[in-house]
């Protein structure tokens, strides 16, 4: 067995072809054995292995950097670089991280959790070594997905102009995490399909080498390469940009791999290298469901038994949009993830997935909007942070009307610092005319969406965690729920937690479902105590404890007011974890009023 504790970049070297294709082998069954019991990204892992053992068989980190986008396909690469006796800690609390971390080794040399980075921090790496007058390759990898994303051409667009020593790995898999969709994938598609190209370009080269008619045409025409596009009358976008381009290779053939890899490192100019693979590849299921195995749950690859939030908010949504027709959903790429593929297949004609561009499909969304139709993007906590921009100018100044539904709010678990859903409210409280809303369990989901679709006429959002909604207490609710005064202390809370509020002895629970604006009454309601405690899954600087506060005073409040709340940013470890870590607990709840 070559896969072991003893394998690194530096042993990789000295084996044969035939003994790499082995490891191949070894490392893609290594990782369908393992990754289900710690949880991870498996089909993406797969499908790149050859690729990651190729780009460690030509260049050597960490003096060589590859800076991986999004970073989930990264598995092969820790095992190469000393982390394979670690990796039953994969995605756990003091273990390593489910992505490229520079704190957790030095061959990861940039952190990667969020799509569509990699171009702009090679480019920054690799302009850094050049005036430190370092020596080494920088390399971008990125995926047809992530290149769906704006930051990536913001990035191509500065390479030709800033750096020589960059190579961009093109990871084409036709996928993002959902299928990759819009023009990008279609242009991709095409340069894939055009293998006549190629052919022509070979039989033009001959003709030019060998006759005299085609010395004589060379001569007006600077260069062979652009005598060959002007003969077939074919380019891309990349060598537009400024890029020499090679491929497409085939991504799961080791030594045309390696081949490619030495000629784009000896290429004393920037360059793209297109790699196609196959998502899942060697793994029947993964290939044949790469969305579902993209990320799979700890001990189980299959779906969750229990109804989600997601779920439970896309089937809410199809249920409203049976009856308006007004209803569209947007998502960026993230149609199962968010529950969409049900509307996504009953009403086509009113679903968007608009691929990895968060900015895009929120102003996307404001425009629908503009036009009066009634927008739900549905999106990751952690991804939303990258709409700010358009959430002030596009759908706050002119109030458009539009519902967010923000999903993986709070805590995540076990994929770490770049997931955790704990900034959308410091970031939605200070943008005018946003209203927010938490719910806590399958009954308030239904009825915050309900609101948010036709009680309010500016931004709305709903943030619902990831995992499990309970079915609730059908009850009838207003903006809170609040429990009747039996005690002088009152725990004030909101989102999943409120559960474990309800349940602490000796304490009242008012759990807030509209969480901004704060609600005047339950305001009033928490100042008539002596003693309140605001637990938050959620920043505590900019969270709603600091706004409750404010409005408490309002009131005239002269109690003992006590905060819990996150501070600073949360690694990897399962949520019960995460929370209990936080105080946010039932048990830390009743710690917190003990200890006070």
């Amino acid at each position: 067995m070559i896969l072991s504790e003893n394998i690194s970049s530096d042993t990789l070297k000295n084996l044969t072809l035939e003994e790499k294709n082995l490891l191949c082998e070894e490392i893609r069954a290594f990782l369908i054995d393992n990754v289900p019991k710690t949880g991870g990204h498996l089909a993406s892992n797969l499908g790149t292995v050859e690729l990651t053992v190729a780009l460690h068989s030509v260049f050597t980190t960490p003096e060589d950097k590859i800076v991986f986008d999004v970073g989930h396909q990264s598995y092969t690469h820790k095992l190469l670089t000393g982390r394979y006796s670690d990796f039953p800690k994969l995605r756990s609390k003091d273990g390593i991280s489910g992505f490229p971390r520079h704190a957790e080794s030095e061959h990861d040399a940039f952190i990667g959790g969020h799509s569509s980075i990699s171009i702009s921090a090679a480019l920054g790496i690799a302009k850094a070594m050049e005036l430190e007058g370092k020596a080494g390759n920088v390399i971008a990898v990125i995926g047809d997905g992530a290149l769906t994303g704006g930051q990536a051409y913001e990035g191509l667009n500065n390479v030709s102009k800033l750096s020589n020593n960059l190579i961009i790995v093109l990871n084409d898999n036709e996928m993002s995490i959902s299928r990759s969709k819009g023009s990008v994938a279609d242009y991709l598609t095409r340069m894939r399909s055009s293998r006549s190209y190629y052919d022509k370009k070979a039989a033009v080269k001959d003709f030019l080498s060998h006759s005299d008619i085609g010395k004589e045409i060379s001569k007006s025409i600077s260069g062979t390469k652009d005598l060959v596009k002007f003969a077939i009358y074919q380019s891309n976008i990349f060598e537009s940009l400024g890029l020499k381009y090679y491929g497409p290779v085939n991504g799961h053939d080791l030594g045309k791999l390696i081949e490619i890899l030495e000629i784009a490192k000896m290429t004393d100019e920037p360059c793209i290298v297109h790699v196609k693979t196959k998502k899942g590849k060697g793994y029947k299921p993964a290939e044949l469901n790469s969305g579902e195995y993209h990320g799979i749950s700890k001990k189980s690859a299959g779906a969750q038994k229990s109804l989600t939030f997601s779920e439970t908010a896309g089937t809410a949504l199809l249920e409203h949009a049976d009856t308006d027709d007004k209803i569209c959903a947007v998502t960026a790429a993230m149609k199962y993830a968010t529950g969409l593929e049900h509307i996504a297949k009953t009403y086509p004609e009113r679903f968007f997935d608009v691929g990895i561009a968060e900015q895009h499909a929120l102003t996307f969304s404001c425009g629908l909007a503009a036009e009066g139709m009634l927008p739900v993007f549905a999106v990751y906590s952690t991804f939303f942070q990258r709409c700010y921009d358009q959430l002030i100018h596009d759908a706050s100044i002119e109030k458009k009307h539009i519902v967010l539904f923000i999903d993986r709010a709070g805590f995540v678990g076990e994929d770490g610092e770049t997931h955790q859903g704990l900034f959308d409210v410091p970031m939605l409280t200070s943008v005018p005319n946003t209203e927010i809303y938490s719910p806590f369990d399958r009954n308030t989901l239904k009825l915050c969406i309900e609101k948010a679709l036709y009680e309010s006429d500016g931004i709305a959002a709903i943030r619902y965690p990831k995992g499990v909604c309970p079915a609730g207490v059908r009850r009838k609710y207003r903006d809170f729920y609040y429990s009747g005064k039996q005690n002088d202390t009152l725990i004030v809370t909101y989102g999943r937690i409120a559960h474990f509020a309800q349940s602490v002895e000796g304490a009242d629970t008012l759990a807030l479902l509209k969480i901004f604006p704060i609600n005047a009454e339950a305001a009033v309601t928490a100042a008539g105590y002596s003693k309140v405690y605001f637990f938050e899954e959620g920043m505590k600087n900019g969270g709603i404890a600091e706004k409750f506060l404010y409005e408490l005073y309002g009131q005239g409040f002269t109690g003992k007011y006590t905060v819990t709340a996150v501070e600073g940013t949360v690694g990897s470890a399962d949520t019960e974890t995460q929370l209990a870590e936080a105080g946010l607990d039932r048990e830390g709840m009743i710690r917190r009023l003990r200890d006070e």
